[in-house]
């Protein structure tokens, strides 16, 4: 089994990532999550889920073990398969899908794309035990923005398509959210803008 692939990225997209190992390129899905941190970057690191079908082999890369285990967690609710996995995880930040679970929040679940009512409502139900037992923990500040997901993720994707690091980037615009928590995406990006 393979824990984690470690190269040089040959090439990368929203979804998917090509990791040069060696001279043998490893074509992984990944995690909107994921491809902001690895954004930018001329190698990575990435933990490797295995999904071995009949027809298909497919790897999925995952930033840390703790999106990894999350990844892990939704799959083995009944009806979420790999690819809905990611797109949660796209979506959600680890800390927020935490949050969510935890929260009950099956209104914003479903607002992923492909999610239903009674698909968000399985995966509290099934995970909401499993997350208190990992001890996997959000901290104050994913709390505090949990609900502005798609403001904040629109507002560091525009700021980073601007030519700025992620990183920095998602420290300003959780500072602005916390501050405004109902504040639009443009009004984040320009506030951003200031502070960087």
């Amino acid at each position: 089994m393979i824990e984690y692939i470690k190269g040089e990225i040959a090439e990368l997209s929203p979804a998917i990532a090509v990791i040069d190992c060696n001279g043998l390129g490893y074509a992984i899905n990944i995690s909107l999550n994921t491809y902001s941190a690895i954004q930018g970057k001329s190698s990575c690191k990435l933990y490797i889920y295995e999904a071995i079908r009949e027809d298909a082999y497919v790897l999925y890369g995952f930033i840390d073990k703790q999106e990894r285990e999350l990844f892990l967690l939704l799959i083995s609710v009944s009806g979420i398969g790999g690819n809905t996995a990611r797109m949660i995880l796209s979506a959600l930040s680890p800390a927020e899908l935490i949050n969510v679970i935890s929260t009950e929040n099956a209104n914003l679940l479903k607002t992923v794309k492909g999610i239903g009512l009674k698909t968000a409502q399985r995966v509290i139900v099934d995970l909401k035990d499993k997350i208190k037992t990992t001890g996997t923990v959000a901290s104050t500040s994913s709390m505090a923005t949990w609900m502005n997901t798609e403001v904040q993720d629109e507002a560091i994707a525009a700021l980073t398509m601007l030519g700025f690091s992620p990183a920095p980037s998602q420290k300003v615009v959780l500072a602005i959210l916390k501050e405004e928590p109902a504040i639009t995406v443009e009004k984040v990006i320009k506030l951003a803008l200031k502070r960087l």
